[in-house]
């Protein structure tokens, strides 16, 4: 609507001001090329939603972060977190999203934010926590990655997803779909940017100890997979977009001590009793090959080179359709792109083998049961 008041305006004051020339129609030409713009950006416009359609497509992103990974079918293990996320967005700039937190079935160490409020942690991260403040650490950040609106404005920006004038999210189902693959791509290919990363580390620390969780909890866990991933050569996994780990640690470090984040909460006895996730050397994780992902889950690190090579081959003696097309490349120009991931190596941790079950586990947690939980914790 803003956008056509801007257009119609623009118009209001060529005819305002040119007013014999437009009479005549003899228009000067940059005039009319500033209409033809004009008339452009009635026509495209970029990705916009309404807080029902951002809640439509996390679902939908969400679905298949969960095919791809699977899902614990752990009620209880499920209750847990949702209660220490449950506790943190109750503070956040947007509690009354319907927050679902889904634990993955997989040993990578990993964590997804989808919008409206959908977030997501494997069972290998929770196995390298030590604590709850850790756990509230790492959820802390994803939600804030939620109440920013990080994925849907990375979307925006790079105009990945572009509608008409008279076009909306949710009566569309061909724009959904692009917007449902663009937004899976950012969150699980690309991740986020230096910015909005250093955003949801800063306001999830804030977030962490104004829930009464001790805010270097997301430092000490860092810490953890920084140790962990000290012989890698890439960044891998959970927070691999993030500015270098090191410079992190500082800077989250610098932050608690002159904002005076003093939260001691850490209860690490309720952690033990609920987590008891043991972690799987990166070296012994299952993976699937590059670009995969979503489909057959079922590859073993043993067998990955050889399907690699197998990719990287040209199919002889084939007619495909790609070769009729011409952005299609042909076959062999395929078979790369299909194994264009291990030419990158295999990140064990986003490339891990999942679960089968992709189904939501649900559990009913109360206003109620959150107050509760924070009180028996000793949160705020």
């Amino acid at each position: 609507m803003m956008r056509n008041a801007i257009a119609l305006s623009l118009v209001a004051v060529v005819g305002s001001h040119f007013g014999a020339t437009a009479e005549a129609g003899q228009l000067p030409g940059g005039i009319t090329k500033g209409m033809s713009i004009a008339k452009k950006a009635q026509d495209v416009r970029d990705l916009q939603m309404t807080d029902a359609e951002e809640q439509e497509l996390g679902k939908q992103v969400s679905q298949k972060i969960r095919t791809r990974y699977g899902v614990v079918q752990d009620a209880n293990v499920h209750r847990y977190v949702s209660l220490v996320g449950l506790a943190l967005a109750q503070g956040s700039t947007r509690p009354n999203l319907p927050w679902t937190f889904v634990v993955l079935d997989t040993d990578g160490v990993n964590a997804f934010a989808a919008p409206g409020g959908y977030v997501h942690i494997t069972r290998g991260a929770l196995a390298l926590m030590k604590n709850e403040a850790e756990l509230a650490g790492v959820l802390g950040h994803e939600i804030i990655h939620v109440t920013e609106k990080h994925t849907v404005r990375a979307i925006q920006k790079s105009k990945a997803v572009q509608m008409g004038a008279a076009e909306t999210l949710s009566g569309s189902s061909g724009l959904m779909e692009k917007a449902v693959t663009a937004t899976y791509d950012n969150i699980v290919e690309r991740g986020f940017g230096r910015a909005e990363e250093n955003e949801s580390d800063e306001n999830g620390v804030v977030l962490s100890n104004k829930t009464g969780y001790a805010p270097n909890g997301l430092v000490a866990f860092l810490t953890t997979l920084k140790d962990r991933n000290k012989d890698s050569k890439e960044k891998r996994g959970l927070f691999a977009s993030h500015p270098e780990m090191q410079e992190r640690l500082d800077r989250i470090t610098k932050q608690i001590a002159s904002q005076k984040l003093m939260a001691t909460a850490t209860v690490q006895p309720r952690f033990a009793k609920n987590i008891t996730f043991k972690p799987v050397p990166i070296t012994a994780i299952a993976t699937v090959t590059p670009g995969a992902a979503g489909l057959a889950g079922d590859s073993k690190p043993e067998e990955k080179k050889t399907d690699e090579k197998k990719a990287e081959e040209p199919k002889k003696g084939r007619f495909g359709l790609s070769k009729m097309l011409p952005t299609g490349g042909g076959e062999k120009k395929q078979a790369q792109v299909t194994a264009s991931g291990g030419a990158r190596g295999v990140d064990p941790e986003k490339d891990s083998k999942g679960g089968s079950n992709p189904a939501l586990v649900a559990v009913k947690v109360s206003p109620a049961d959150v107050a509760a939980f924070k009180k028996e914790g000793g949160l705020s």
